[in-house]
């Protein structure tokens, strides 16, 4: 029996968890991802490790929690020889295609310094082939084909404001020629032509704001009909709430969702229509995706693809009253994540609520095309997973970090907690019935019981939990001490030579 050999591997910006499973489920219309979930593993409990872009797939590509890789914000280098999912795919005899964007700044140590590729986080990650480039800011391919078909085409930002005065009004490209549309033509078209044994990393924008999408796309969802955002309190008792909150609050708003509409107040039909806007983009993404899953069935070559389909990070979108994703609430880190692997039949229309993160799923794509994991990678291969069993030892909770400093200008929390950029971070340890926010800079600690569901409240406080909060951060803190970087942790000099455990 041949092997199936082909790699699909599918990342959806910004795409929040509950489109799929929870409060958004309802509203989303996301057809074709869902058939892949029946068709697929889901897991549900699926956690991105780091944030913003930049971080968050850095994290996603080396299979390395932020604390190893260092890349922890957005414009922060990544050093070059981290062995990542390209580089280790090229072992196994792959050529790693990419369509779309990796986020990862250059080593500047390896390039001179007028080197227009250190001038921009939008790079490419050492390994793959950039297909087709299709980063936010730049998106030359794509520029090229509006303005080959006739469009006035404005320089970033702009390109991405709506062409009237209403935040639901069209984008100033029809459907067919959207950003979202283009990079899947490109796709299929490329793929059309290479020969079964590929691997492609197809990178979707969208949802990521600015939200604008053309027709039908921009009004598919009736904004009256969505729910508001989750809140447990007033804005301004949120903000009180801890010192963490105010500059997250002010660190991004509504206004800055869309292009076009500074102080744009977050009343409920604002809100409500925000919401409806990027629930648009994602079914747009989900329409496109869907003709690749349609071409690999007509070509044959389904169930020759190991496909796997998540996002980088979440979007607060209005819940706790925040926006993007610089929070530690969940929606911010809990994305999505479907796993078709064509060799696993048992594997088809089921789903798991084990701990996953998004440093699983480069060991996931290696141990399947049979290339080892570098010591390196802290995290795990979910195909264990596939046969309904976890292993013995699997994980009993999720870690994810956030650095909230900018070491060039600096950041409100630096401003507003008179902290300097290494101090600006904190890391959240979710089990299965807590949640633990540990801040750095002598920042107060937040506990929150999962089992209390989104309205959880803050048990730091209570004279009561403090063994609760302390066992959580002796977790937290036994959880770094295993994990540091293991390039070498397990390799020793002997008589022998370097051996390696």
């Amino acid at each position: 029996m041949t092997q199936p050999d082909n790699v699909l591997f599918v990342v959806i910006d910004q795409l929040r968890a509950d489109c799929l499973w929870g409060a958004l489920a309802d509203h989303a219309v996301l057809p074709n991802i869902r058939a892949l979930a029946a068709d697929a593993m889901a897991f549900r409990n699926h956690h991105s490790v780091a944030n913003p872009c930049g971080p968050a797939r850095a994290s996603l590509l080396t299979g390395q929690y932020a604390m190893n890789h260092r890349s922890v914000r957005n414009g922060t280098p990544l050093p070059h020889d981290k062995p990542n999912l390209a580089t280790e795919a090229r072992k196994a005899g792959y050529q790693p295609l990419l369509f779309g964007y990796t986020d990862i700044a250059k080593d500047p140590r390896i390039h001179h310094p007028n080197d227009p590729a250190l001038k921009s986080y939008e790079q490419v990650i050492p390994g793959f082939d950039e297909v087709v480039e299709m980063r936010m800011e730049l998106s030359t391919p794509w520029r090229a084909h509006l303005i080959s078909r006739g469009y006035d085409v404005p320089d970033y930002p702009d390109i991405f404001r709506q062409s009237g005065p209403n935040l639901t009004d069209p984008a100033l490209y029809r459907a067919e020629d959207s950003d979202t549309a283009f990079l899947t033509d490109q796709v299929i078209s490329h793929l059309r032509a290479t020969r079964p044994g590929w691997f492609a990393h197809v990178t979707y924008l969208r949802p990521h704001p600015p939200l604008v999408a053309p027709e039908p796309w921009n009004r598919l969802i009736d904004p009256a009909r969505l729910p508001l955002p989750l809140v447990t309190e007033s804005r301004s008792a949120a903000m009180a709430s801890h010192p963490f909150v105010a500059p997250a609050l002010a660190a991004a708003t509504a206004s800055d969702m869309v292009e076009g509409f500074p102080g744009l107040e977050p009343t409920d039909d604002t809100v409500r229509t925000l919401r409806a806007l990027y629930l648009g983009l994602a079914a747009e993404v989900d329409h496109h995706l869907g003709r690749i899953l349609t071409w690999l069935k007509d070509s044959g070559q389904y169930d020759r693809t190991l496909i796997v389909v998540t996002a980088d990070h979440g979007e607060m979108l209005g819940d706790h009253h925040g926006w993007g994703k610089m929070h530690y609430h969940a929606p911010a880190w809990h994305v999505p994540l479907i796993l078709r692997d064509p060799r696993a039949r048992r594997a088809r229309g089921i789903a798991t609520d084990l701990p996953t993160e998004s440093i699983d799923i480069t060991p996931t794509i290696l141990d399947w095309i049979g290339q080892a994991r570098p010591p390196t990678m802290d995290g795990r291969s979910l195909l264990p997973l596939l046969t309904g069993a976890a292993p013995d030892d699997w994980r009993a909770h999720t870690v994810s970090e956030l650095d909230y400093a900018d070491p060039v200008k600096p950041t409100v929390w630096e401003a507003s907690l008179g902290l300097g950029a290494e101090r600006c971070n904190l890391a959240i340890l979710r089990t299965e019935t807590h949640v633990l926010v540990h801040f750095n800079g002598g920042l107060p600690p937040l506990l929150f019981d999962r089992r209390e569901g989104p309205h959880a409240r803050n048990l730091a406080t209570d004279p009561a939990q403090v063994p609760l909060l302390l066992a959580l951060t002796q977790r937290l803190l036994d959880h770094r001490m295993t994990h540091a970087e293991g390039l070498f942790a397990r390799t020793r000099a002997t008589h022998d030579g370097c051996l390696t455990a």
